[in-house]
């Protein structure tokens, strides 16, 4: 049988790099899980792979879609599937990696078929989340599915606002519906998980920042200002910028002061955004 590897760790673990090496000892090719390396607009601030590194292996997934063209889990793990099953013509084996849990789970194990909402609900519920923020939502989802609310991301506005679709939509708790059987894959999986110590990934984190500010990062938060409602923009090492230039205003020169204020607070929460995947991953027992 085909054999899938995953490549699996936090952000700026290394993954990218062993990916890499991987696929060229067996001769493959990449498919990628992360949900922010999707969009082609976004490079410095998502850690793309940089053209040296594409070029040595031919990767699946990367820069394939604008931010203005909306994308959720379910419609990855369906193009992925048939990406994996023409890949799978030609190799034995394919590598897969990614820090984004839901999309590696997605291509892992599957996620439940669940019905596209009414444009109006889905209209409806975006509102309430730019009107009122996630906490509105998550209220709503409490008395809805409150299995849901137990184990959700109560910051997660898109996430909760997804749950909440299901739940009209389908008249049921979307905690049932997710944890409906899901069919087993066609291919062998096997996992593997760069685990750093944790003093070693913060110092990561941190020279990751320094190297992505050096390299025109507030060039290309700048660039997409205009387009930070979009959920592809609600993104650490962008949102740091916008909120600066919401208080300040978008054509403001920005002081020294005030660069280093935005990359601590993109380090801190790049930090603590890699804490959640490590127990993300302790979770799953990997």
């Amino acid at each position: 049988m085909n054999k899938l590897y995953f490549i699996l760790g936090p952000t700026a673990s290394g993954k990218t790099a062993r990916a890499i090496e991987l696929a060229q000892q067996l001769g493959t090719e990449i498919v990628s899980c992360d949900s922010r390396q999707f969009y082609h607009e976004l490079d410095i601030g998502v850690a793309r792979p940089s053209a040296a590194e594409l070029a040595a292996v031919k990767h699946h997934f990367i820069a394939c879609r604008s931010v203005e063209d909306p994308y959720n889990v379910f419609t990855f793990e369906q193009e992925a599937m048939a990406q994996l099953e023409l890949l799978f013509r030609e190799h034995e084996t394919v590598v897969a990696v990614g820090g984004s849990g839901l999309y590696i789970e997605a291509l892992r194990h599957g996620v439940s078929l669940m019905p596209d909402p009414a444009p109006e609900l889905r209209a409806s519920l975006q509102q309430k989340l730019r009107d009122e923020g996630a906490e509105s939502l998550a209220a709503m989802l409490k008395e809805l599915d409150p299995a849901y609310y137990q184990r959700v991301d109560l910051a997660n506005g898109v996430r909760i606002q997804r749950a909440l679709e299901v739940c009209i939509t389908t008249g049921r708790p979307y905690s049932q519906v997710i944890d409906q059987p899901l069919q087993p894959r066609p291919f062998d999986v096997e996992v593997e998980v760069i685990d750093r110590p944790r003093e070693v990934l913060r110092q990561r984190i941190d020279q990751r920042v320094d190297l992505m500010m050096d390299s025109g990062l507030e060039d290309e938060a700048r660039r997409m200002y205009a387009q930070r409602h979009l959920t592809a923009l609600n993104t650490v090492g962008y949102k740091e910028f916008f909120g600066l230039w919401d208080a300040v205003g978008e054509t403001t020169a920005l002081t020294t002061d005030q660069r280093t204020a935005v990359a601590d607070a993109i380090k801190l929460n790049t930090w603590h955004y890699a804490k959640k995947q490590i127990t993300w991953l302790k979770k799953k027992g990997q």
